[in-house]
């Protein structure tokens, strides 16, 4: 793939491909699986827009990605988990190494639309556990100053999905001066952060993958399933 005709804003001279053995990832190791969630059903929507263009960029390093459309996806609790746009989601957050999560700020805090994709991922689903220890990137549109009110909730949420929160994060004030007629962000500062956070994103993911399990196995977990284990071994049989 050329991330110069995908992405022209794109300063190639200084765009590293990451190795994964710089991480201690096998030669071999499959490229990592990215699932990208946005907060907004607007036609033209810029986290929306961000969002694409994140996914773009970590194609260039690699990935593979996966947006998820919350067109149509009930509120949370409004239907069975059986749904087919339930199913499809929790499908996609057992498939990826890693998200990214991308609102719109509105009142101040993440939209619903974005919290509702969230609440509608388990803790646990089928004895796994599908976000511990994966790792996330948070970013968000303003349309007026550059605020960070929902990239820190974001981050709250991801701790509370027990994900790997990286440092990096990308916040973009007044939005819509930062997209071009063709709907692709503008060359600049705010592009390089995203540039910044998706590069990190890679370079977590990769250094935490082949660990996740060490990093994430838990003395409360091992009391609680061998609790579990045990009365089933000594439930009496009828």
């Amino acid at each position: 793939m050329s991330t110069q005709s995908d992405l022209p804003q794109l300063h190639v001279e200084h765009f590293h491909p990451i190795d994964p053995t710089a991480f201690r990832s096998p030669k071999d190791a499959p490229p990592i699986r990215v699932l990208l969630l946005y907060g907004s059903l607007r036609p033209r929507a810029f986290s929306r827009l961000l969002t694409e263009e994140a996914a773009r960029i970590l194609r260039a390093y690699g990935a593979e990605t996966q947006l998820f459309d919350p067109t149509d996806l009930p509120l949370p609790d409004s239907v069975s988990a059986e749904h087919p746009r339930v199913a499809a989601l929790r499908d996609l957050v057992q498939w990826c190494d890693a998200m990214v999560w991308c609102s719109p700020e509105r009142h101040g805090a993440m939209t619903s639309i974005l919290k509702a994709q969230i609440d509608w991922i388990p803790l646990a689903l089928g004895g796994v556990r599908p976000t511990q220890g994966k790792t996330l990137a948070v970013m968000q549109v303003s349309g007026g100053s550059q605020s960070f009110n929902t990239v820190n909730q974001l981050r709250i949420l991801g701790r509370w999905m027990r994900l790997i929160t990286i440092p990096n994060q990308s916040s973009v004030p007044k939005a819509f001066l930062e997209f071009d007629d063709q709907d692709r962000m503008k060359p600049g500062p705010l592009f390089h952060r995203v540039v910044d956070v998706m590069e990190e994103l890679v370079r977590f993911t990769y250094l935490t993958r082949p660990l996740r399990d060490a990093l994430v196995d838990r003395y409360s977990e091992r009391v609680e399933s061998a609790e579990a284990l045990s009365a089933r071994v000594n439930q009496p049989r009828l």
